[in-house]
């Protein structure tokens, strides 16, 4: 049987929170599903924006909004500086539109992540006073750590307003404005807006002063298309308040209130906007958007979130498109090339006979002729995994650090050079890394950093993804303290929990129940989607392109087969004997030639036999 957490115990109307009783009555599953993910009250299911957090909860918000009021009214020239991915390219794709909106002089710049890296550097501040000759800078989606930028800035005069979500537990940089949910001494109850959601808020703040002193000014809640896409492409907890800004996000784009690239960029895809699902800004819009950050320049993707020319936004759309294609030819090389060091070093008792592959380092507790060597070796309990070729490319790292967390379930560091001509030991280079529950990996990251100084150069991120950039010598050195680090962690972190919501009942098995499953929240990260489980008759099942088992079940109650599919699964396990199956799965609707049918989409699965 399979090793399963449920996350709600409770069968019993009676054993629910009693605000949510009168909903067990109409759907007690609903009801159950609720509260396994903390709720206690149907209010905090409500969407109204009449809901969401004051602005004025977030520290530096007034000051700057009051900076900003200034410079509109004045004329003074703002600059956003934003970042390369997708919540940077919508936060200033916001910023810009608001901005224009309410009658700034506005332009952005987005800095290049292969010459200039992250953050509000004082080259990226040198650029933008050549080119824009700033009399402000505002940050998105960066900023926190940029003392030096802040300095460089400040010494021409220019007031810096910055606007960031990343954590820091040093003090923040003396700009004019900081504005950051994450930062010391801000009350603001939800701590998991992402960058455009800040962005956001400093806005919509903007807006109403502007709009009580009778000046130019705009609905930042049109806008609403860019912070859902933003906020789920961020991986964003879905707290209440991310879950109202998501839904009114959702909602425009169904209803083709959105910027014309959204549009664009769907038709690409070839879906439906009317029929767009929360989950479908990280895995059809939120790659296209990054695309263009990993492999090119984010500026294409900015000006395809700005224009207003349909023929600019597809062909826009078509460049990303193109990118995005290429950006999966290159992770899936990559992802090959670390699937076979894993499974090479793993199954070598001496790591010896890879002496000439010194360009491939991978971690664990290695000795000195390893390290001599160039190369870390990995045995089975190793708590993470770390690894580093000199032709690798620093766009796709943390995708393939992300594959690799799912396939291994331990927290992964990708590394590259930081630029792929200059790989010497004084060289930088730069790590994405992402984690699993229970391992803070950005605070992990700073553990090493507070306890060897000269090892790091730079750090950021949040629980589950970070950044960090290394110079190339100090790869093992790293190795080594991070391994430090995650070994004085419980063992059972490493275990990965496969949570259920339980069995659905016989009436739930349905289009109609599928459909308002869909439809009864905005879930996804932190709002775990619903997952379930049960014991089902095996009426019959093929393999469908050697790796792919489609089945045909029989559940207790239920007059009809139920259709089930289990993509990429290993047919070589498969018992073909199997009477019954107890499947972990999310329910589904298949469209097929124009109609609608019921699936289950299989997410884990264990053969019962009699015999």
């Amino acid at each position: 049987m399979l090793n399963l957490t449920p996350r709600y115990t409770g069968t019993r109307i009676d054993e629910l929170p009693a605000a949510l009783q009168s909903l067990a009555a109409q759907s007690l599953t609903l009801a159950r599903l609720y509260a396994g993910r903390g709720i206690t009250d149907p209010d905090e299911l409500e969407t109204g924006l009449a809901g969401l957090l004051p602005a004025e909860m977030l520290h530096g918000v007034s000051e700057a909004v009051h900076l900003l009021d200034t410079a509109i009214d004045k004329g003074q020239r703002i600059l956003i500086v934003g970042d390369f991915d997708c919540d940077g390219a919508t936060s200033t794709a916001l910023m810009m539109r608001a901005l224009t909106a309410m009658g700034a002089q506005v332009d952005f710049l987005v800095p290049d992540r292969f010459k200039y890296g992250y953050g509000l550097t004082p080259e990226i501040v040198e650029l933008g006073i050549e080119t824009y000759h700033p009399d402000m800078i505002v940050t998105v989606d960066n900023g926190i750590s940029s003392h030096e930028g802040v300095a460089r800035a400040q010494a021409d005069g220019i007031t810096v307003i910055i606007t960031d979500h990343h954590l820091t537990t040093k003090p923040v940089p003396p700009a004019e404005a900081v504005v950051n949910p994450n930062q010391q001494h801000c009350d603001f109850s939800s701590k998991a807006l992402v960058g455009v959601g800040v962005a956001f808020y400093v806005l919509g703040r903007l807006a109403k002063l502007r709009r009580e002193a009778s000046k130019s000014t705009v609905q930042v809640s049109q806008y609403l298309d860019l912070v859902a896409l933003g906020t789920i492409a961020d991986v964003g907890i879905l707290d209440k308040n991310n879950r109202i800004l998501v839904h009114h996000g959702l909602q425009a784009i169904r209803q083709g209130r959105c910027c014309l690239g959204i549009l664009a960029l769907l038709e690409q895809a070839g879906r439906d906007p009317k029929k767009l699902q929360a989950q479908d800004f990280g895995f059809i819009l939120g790659p296209r958007i990054n695309a263009a950050g990993r492999m090119d320049n984010m500026r294409i993707g900015i000006e395809c979130l700005l224009t207003e020319d349909w023929s600019d936004a597809q062909r826009l759309a078509h460049e990303l498109e193109q990118l995005n294609r290429n950006r999966r030819q290159v992770e899936g090389e990559m992802r090959s090339q670390a699937d076979d060091i894993i499974e090479t070093l793993n199954a070598a008792n001496n790591i010896s006979d890879l002496a000439d592959n010194d360009s491939s380092l991978i971690n664990d507790e290695n000795d000195e002729n390893d390290a001599q060597n160039g190369v870390d070796n990995v045995d089975n309990s190793k708590r993470s995994i770390v690894l580093y070729r000199d032709d690798w490319h620093q766009g796709v790292i943390g995708i393939v650090a992300g594959r690799l967390k799912e396939t291994h379930y331990l927290p992964s560091i990708v590394f590259a050079p930081a630029d792929i001509e200059r790989t010497g030991d004084e060289d930088a280079i730069k790590g994405s890394a992402r984690s699993i529950a229970g391992v803070h990996i950005r605070d992990a990251i700073e553990q090493v950093a507070e306890q060897y100084p000269d090892l790091i150069t730079h750090f950021g991120g949040h629980a589950m993804a970070a950044g960090l950039t290394i110079k190339r010598g100090n790869f093992a050195p790293f190795v080594d303290a991070f391994n430090n680090v995650v070994a004085q962690l419980e063992d059972g972190i490493f275990t990965e929990q496969k949570f259920t919501d339980g069995a659905l009942q016989a009436g739930d098995f349905s289009l109609w129940f599928a459909e308002h499953l869909t439809d009864a929240s905005i879930w996804g990260h932190g709002f775990a989607p619903p997952m379930f489980d049960g014991v089902f008759e095996v009426l019959s099942f093929k393999v469908l392109k050697d790796k792919h088992l489609k089945l045909s079940l029989r559940y207790p109650d239920v007059q009809y087969p139920i259709d089930a599919i289990c993509f990429n699964y290993d047919s070589s396990v498969w018992d073909y004997r199997a009477e019954k199956v107890h499947i972990l799965f999310q329910l589904d609707i298949n469209e097929w030639n124009g109609k609608q049918s019921l699936q289950l989409m299989v997410r884990d699965l264990d053969v019962i036999t009699d015999t």
